[in-house]
């Protein structure tokens, strides 16, 4: 499979200015079967009290949807959503599909240092999709920083990694994307969005990086950009096979 990964400039709060952009800057975009976009990327990092927020329905959940048909292909981000009539709000990476399908996943770590634990409710379940015979983990900003949740049980093959990640914790990202892609002998495909909100600057590292924790693709960093790479399958059943790490694992029990 070809994926392709958004790295992307968002404007606070402007979820119309937003999409029209994406919509104007993606024409050129390559055919692939997957296209990856950042954490909120509607919004930018809502968590701050009245920054702006998704209403259902979800403007930014339907222009996934047409995006998806118009290009055939699997569709993945988040979006800052406020559920019908619940009180907080949801860090929500939706899967969408060209059928117009979309799996949730609701950001499980909580980014309490940035507010979001006041604003936001965690989700409590993991979730991997399959799409394309390829098994996808699904995995928000913070959640990088916790190994046991995103631990292969022998249950995916690639982990989508969307984020809105501080300039001033760079190396921290970079570290721990290729740490989660060596010690779960997985593909990581992350993405982090470039710009400013009024609390921090962001310059990207958006990556897909193989099993063996090299960079297969990136994008250069603190621009607008996408970059795409193909998937070898085979290739990394046959890292498995021939190294098994994964059957030595600890077992962990997640409350």
């Amino acid at each position: 499979m070809n994926v392709c990964l958004i790295q992307q400039d968002i404007v606070w709060g402007d979820v119309r200015g937003n999409l029209e952009h994406l919509d104007s800057w993606l024409g050129s975009v390559p055919d692939a079967g997957l296209y990856l976009f950042p954490e909120m990327f509607t919004t930018g990092f809502a968590t701050t009290p009245g920054a702006a927020v998704e209403q259902e329905p979800s403007a930014g959940l339907e222009w996934m949807k047409a995006f998806a048909a118009k290009r055939g292909a699997a569709v993945c981000g988040s979006i800052a959503l406020r559920p019908g009539g619940s009180a907080k709000c949801v860090n929500r990476m939706y899967f969408v599909t060209p059928d117009g399908r979309a799996a949730v996943y609701d950001k499980h770590h909580l980014f309490g240092y940035g507010g979001e634990k006041l604003r936001f409710e965690a989700g409590d379940r993991r979730v991997v999709v399959e799409y394309g015979g390829v098994r996808f983990l699904l995995a928000v900003c913070y959640d990088l920083r916790f190994p046991v949740w995103l631990r292969n049980r022998g249950d995916y093959d690639v982990m989508l990694l969307v984020a809105s990640w501080p300039r001033q914790r760079r190396n921290a990202w970079d570290v721990l994307a290729r740490a989660r892609a060596i010690e779960n002998q997985c593909y990581v495909l992350a993405v982090n969005r470039v710009g400013s909100d009024p609390s921090c600057s962001y310059d990207g590292g958006t990556v897909v990086l193989d099993p063996l924790g090299e960079a297969v693709a990136s994008v250069a960093d603190g621009e607008e950009g996408w970059c795409c790479a193909g998937l070898d399958l085979e290739k990394l059943r046959e890292l498995r096979n021939s190294f098994p790490v994964l059957l030595d694992a600890d077992c962990f029990e997640l409350r």
